[in-house]
């Protein structure tokens, strides 16, 4: 991911309200996780996407990214499953879902955002105001941290 982008008129970051549009999210994420990172099923699918609101990016039309943010207690909103296609990474969709998810979660009254990074972005959510919040810990063989950000 890359935080450097365009304004792409073409582009949209929606919450998802449609089933229809909840699987599109699911298959990037089984793209992404499953098949690309090698992430078992049964980690990805971990049966609380009912209690989460999910996130859809588009380009012209196309999906290319998701993401999902969950009640994590204490006013603090948990951002989790965040992907970008392959072929659409360095365009910005990364930072446009997270912007999306951000005000999601300050609208909704969330004080706090918490998300567990893999290691090789920490740095894209460092830019966009993360500050890590643990020590590297595994989470489904792929080396994590955690992080946090207020919103207020």
């Amino acid at each position: 991911m890359s935080d450097d982008d365009g304004d792409d008129p073409t582009g949209e970051v929606v919450r998802i309200t449609a089933e229809a549009d909840l699987a599109t999210a699911l298959a990037i994420r089984r793209e992404v996780f499953i098949d690309e990172q090698g992430v078992p099923e049964d980690l990805e699918l971990d049966g609380r996407d009912d209690e989460a609101t999910h996130f859809l990016a588009r380009a012209d039309g196309v999906p290319v990214g998701t993401a999902r943010i969950r009640d994590y207690g204490d006013g603090v909103a948990k951002v989790e499953r965040v992907a970008v296609r392959e072929p659409y990474r360095g365009e910005g969709w990364g930072r446009r879902i997270m912007a999306a998810v951000e005000e999601h979660a300050g609208e909704t009254g969330y004080e706090r955002v918490h998300l567990a990074a893999q290691l090789p972005v920490v740095g894209f959510y460092e830019r966009l105001g993360y500050e890590v919040a643990s020590e590297e810990f595994m989470d489904a063989g792929i080396p994590h941290r955690s992080m946090e950000k207020p919103l207020r």
